[in-house]
């Protein structure tokens, strides 16, 4: 007999996904330059060129073993050692080799990193809004995953609504800054505040809360905006980084975990990834882009663009009427929808080829998403498109 779970989750296919192969079914007719396709957040800048020059010198310069070989099953040492020594000269860390665990993407670092911290039945606090993989992420570990309503004024933490949700059963809290939808980034204030709340819940329950931060986006962060490493303000805490946004590299699926090393047992964790790779098949991401991202950790691809582009969507939808937050960072803005049912707000706009998606999946009522990694000039030309949309619906 096949697995009920999974064939039942068929039924629950990805709005994101599904509205993904809309765009590109609709680009078929009438070509897909002409349809505003919003759905995915697929980065759309090139990879660094210094990137491709490093990956055609290993090419060149390394043996086959070393470039095709196994990993090392807890990631390749000196990758790790490099990373390690990235991050303590940008944030002022004391990582060492040993507290990096190198995977595939940041998927594959959340999914090791709630594996290492919770037990089945253990709850994990996210909040709202936050990208509905979280779900299964989670719930398919044994943990549970409890959703703290939003805050709509600014998208920063909802502490009271934190604090009424807390409880001994509460494992761990994920978190995402800069956050997808919402492009709101954590301030030093909300950092501050929720490590002091996890300090003292820890001494009440008499037992660890750790923080799984989620830092996918944690390099495309706009003027002005100051954007705090949380792995600071708090020991207890697991990075989970990306490389997919950073140096636009989705499909190679290179990420890591960083393990903060003054949180309870950090000598030990990123072994235990390793354990939790023989039962989760993961076995590292592959040894050539291990070696390939390490040669060029503190620079990015020119992401530019994806702060003129929500400049560009912020103006013309505030001067329309809509309600928003202005992201800090990522390349997704999160408007209110001009009616309280987002999905037949959205349904609506797909009549003037705009693909948004609406919010209920990201656990919030009467929004939608918009990811804005498109070309410049395919923005500026939905906007005439939204104004036709706006003026004849509403």
């Amino acid at each position: 007999m096949i697995n009920e779970q999974y064939k039942k989750m068929l039924e629950g296919k990805s709005v994101i996904r599904q509205l993904s192969e809309f765009a590109t079914a609709r680009g078929k007719e009438i070509g897909y330059e002409n349809v505003f396709d919003y759905s995915l957040g697929n980065p759309s800048v090139p990879v660094p060129e210094k990137f491709t020059e490093v990956m055609i010198d290993l090419l060149k310069t390394k043996t086959s073993m070393e470039l095709h070989g196994y990993s090392p099953s807890l990631g390749i040492p000196s990758v790790k050692e490099k990373i390690a020594a990235s991050l303590n000269k940008r944030f002022d860390m004391d990582y060492t080799g040993n507290h990096i665990f190198p995977t595939t993407g940041a998927a594959g670092a959340v999914a090791h990193a709630v594996r290492c911290v919770t037990k089945p039945g253990d709850e994990v606090l996210t909040f709202a809004p936050y990208f509905p993989e979280y779900n299964p992420y989670i719930n398919m570990s044994g943990a549970i995953l409890k959703v703290v309503p939003a805050n709509t004024e600014n998208f920063q933490i909802n502490f009271e609504k934190l604090e009424e949700m807390l409880n001994e059963k509460t494992a761990a809290l994920l978190i995402n800054t800069p956050n997808n939808p919402s492009g709101a980034v954590y301030s030093t204030k909300t950092l501050e505040q929720l490590a002091a709340l996890l300090k003292r819940k820890q001494e009440e329950y008499g037992h660890d809360i750790f923080i799984i931060s989620d830092e996918p986006y944690r390099e495309i962060v706009f003027e002005g905006v100051e954007a705090p490493y949380v792995s600071k303000f708090y020991d207890n805490s697991l990075s989970c980084y990306s490389f997919s946004k950073s140096l636009s590299l989705p499909g190679e699926r290179i990420g890591y975990v960083a393990v903060n090393p003054r949180c309870t047992d950090a000598e030990l964790i990123s072994a235990m990834c390793g354990q939790i790779s023989r039962g989760t098949g993961h076995n590292c991401p592959p040894s050539i882009i291990q070696l390939a991202v390490a040669e060029v950790l503190d620079i990015t691809s020119d992401m530019s663009v994806y702060e003129t582009n929500m400049n560009l969507l912020y103006n013309e939808l505030t001067s329309l009427g809509f309600s928003c937050v202005k992201p800090g960072g990522t390349f997704y803005i999160f408007p209110k929808a001009l009616e309280e049912d987002a999905v037949a707000f959205c349904q609506k706009a797909l009549k003037y080829d705009l693909v948004l998606v609406p919010s209920d999946s990201f656990g919030v009522q009467g929004y939608f998403r918009m990811a804005y990694c498109i070309d410049t000039e395919k923005v500026e030309r939905s906007l005439t498109a939204f104004r036709r949309f706006v003026k004849e619906c509403y």
